[in-house]
């Protein structure tokens, strides 16, 4: 059974920085993407950055709203994505969530919860 437990989250002044953590165990298949999303209270859950992987090179996507503040990356050896989140707003506060895609199935973690106070 695959589990996500993501840390890191929590409350930072807004041009504050937080990093993201989401370990995977029990992973049997092959990894197809990993990533983050976020959903805020009241709103859609949406696509923060994702690593989609090839067979030669990662391919990395970022939503418009963080596109040059945050940096998604991987670990192999630990089975484990970050996400670096860099210049934050009041507007990034939400719940943050892991995701990976194995094989045909698609898992999330439990969600960890980031506040950017004004």
């Amino acid at each position: 059974q695959v589990q996500l437990v993501e840390s890191g989250g929590g409350l930072v002044q807004a041009g504050g920085s937080l990093r993201l953590s989401c370990a995977a165990s029990g992973i049997s298949l092959s990894t197809i993407a990993m990533g983050w999303y976020r959903q805020a209270p009241g709103k859609q859950r949406e696509l923060v950055a994702t690593i989609t992987i090839g067979s030669s090179t990662d391919y990395n996507y970022y939503g418009d709203s963080v596109k040059g503040r945050f940096t998604i990356a991987r670990d192999n050896a630990k089975n484990t994505v970050y996400l670096q989140m860099n210049s934050l707003k009041p507007e990034d506060t939400a719940v943050y969530y892991c995701m990976r895609r194995v094989g045909g199935s698609v898992y999330w973690g439990q969600g960890t919860q980031v506040t950017v106070s004004s």
